[in-house]
C-alpha cells in the first residue's frame, strides 16, 4: 500500500484517480509521494520513505530540486495542465490595459447614489476611452504550452503576433501558427511590441530579462504582461518606464510592494491557473504521474532525475 501526503489542498477530481493501492496519510514522515502546489519545501526535511514529489502546476521554484535529487527523490511538475486558464488571463490583461474597464467600473460604484447615473455615464465615459487590441503587434518571449495558445488566441481577435523562443527552429514555430512572425533575434521582439507577453521559466538567466535595456527599444505607450514569474521583469526599470510614459499599462500575476506602488500597473493576486478547470487538469496528472512512477519507473515530467 503507497501512502500519498497532500500539502495543500488537492482537487478531489485527481484524488479519485487513485487506485486502491493507494491512501492518503496526514503523517508526512510515512508518505511514499507528496502532492503540492504552492507550499515551500525548501526549509523541510526529507522523509525517509519518501519516493516522489508531484508539483500541481508548471512552477517547482517552491521544492529543493538538487536536494531531493541528492535523497533519490522525483520530482515532477505539470506543464501544459494550467495552460488554457493562464492564456485565458492574458487575453483579460490585454483588454484592461487597453480600455479602462477597472476606472468605468470604479466610477459606477462612486457614483451608484445618482438617480441620474445613466445620463452622468454619458459624459463621464470619455475618461475611460481607449483602444482595440485589433490590428496591434504582440510580442511572446517563449512559445510552450502557454504561449502557443497565447498566439492562436491573438491572431483569431486580429492581432499580429511575433514569436521568440531560443529552444524552436523555425519549422517547429511554423507548426504553432503559420501566420506569426518567427525571430531568433529578442531585440526584434521588443521593437515591434505593442503589447509583449512573458511565458519563460524562472531561472538565473532569466531573471530581469525585461529591464531597462528591452523597455527602451519598446514602441512608446507599450504594454507589458507578466503571468510568467515575477522575477523575470525588472521592477526599478518597469517603475521607470511607467513614468516616463514609455510603457501605458504593466499588467502583473504577482502583486509585491514594489508593483503595488506603480502608476498603471494593473496587479492581479496570481490568478493565472486558478480556475476549477486548470486545478482539476494539473491534479489528474500529477496523480496519474506519481502512480506511474511508483509502479511502473515511469519518470514522465521528471525534472530533477534522468
Amino acid at each position: 500500500m503507497y501512502k500519498i501526503h497532500c500539502l495543500n489542498n488537492i482537487s478531489e477530481k485527481g484524488l479519485a484517480l487513485l487506485t486502491d493501492q493507494y491512501e492518503l496519510t496526514d503523517n508526512i514522515e510515512e508518505a511514499d509521494a507528496i502532492l503540492v502546489r504552492s507550499a515551500s519545501m525548501h526549509e523541510m526535511d526529507v522523509p525517509a520513505n519518501l519516493k516522489a514529489i508531484a508539483r500541481a502546476g508548471a512552477g517547482v521554484n517552491n521544492i529543493p530540486l538538487e536536494k531531493m535529487a541528492e535523497a533519490g527523490v522525483a520530482v515532477f511538475n505539470t506543464p501544459g495542465a494550467n495552460a488554457n486558464a493562464v492564456k485565458e488571463l492574458v487575453i483579460a490583461g490585454m483588454l484592461l490595459a487597453s480600455r479602462d474597464i477597472v476606472g468605468g467600473i470604479a466610477w459606477c460604484k462612486e457614483n451608484a447614489a445618482d438617480e441620474n447615473i445613466g445620463k452622468a455615464a454619458e459624459k463621464a465615459k470619455k475618461a475611460f476611452a481607449g483602444t482595440e487590441i485589433s490590428g496591434k503587434t504582440l510580442g511572446v518571449l517563449g512559445l510552450g504550452a502557454i504561449g502557443k495558445l497565447v498566439v492562436g488566441a491573438a491572431e483569431a481577435l486580429g492581432m499580429k503576433v511575433v514569436g521568440y523562443d531560443p529552444f524552436l527552429d523555425a519549422e517547429r514555430a511554423a507548426a504553432i501558427s503559420a501566420t506569426m512572425t518567427f525571430t531568433d533575434n529578442i531585440d526584434e521582439v521588443y521593437a515591434a511590441s505593442n503589447f509583449l507577453t512573458i511565458h519563460v521559466p524562472a531561472m538565473p538567466s532569466t531573471k530581469g530579462m525585461v529591464g531597462a535595456d528591452a523597455l527602451a527599444q519598446m514602441p512608446g505607450g507599450a504594454v507589458v504582461l507578466n503571468f510568467a514569474r515575477d522575477t523575470l521583469v525588472d521592477d526599478a526599470a518597469m517603475a521607470e518606464a511607467l513614468a516616463n510614459g514609455k510603457v501605458a499599462k504593466y499588467v502583473t500575476d504577482f502583486a509585491n510592494p514594489a508593483v503595488m506602488a506603480m502608476e498603471n500597473a494593473i496587479v492581479i493576486p496570481h490568478l493565472g491557473a486558478s480556475t476549477e478547470e486548470a486545478e482539476d487538469n494539473c491534479a489528474k496528472m500529477a496523480v496519474m504521474q506519481i502512480m506511474d512512477y511508483l509502479e511502473n519507473g515511469v519518470k514522465k515530467n521528471c525534472v530533477n532525475m534522468k
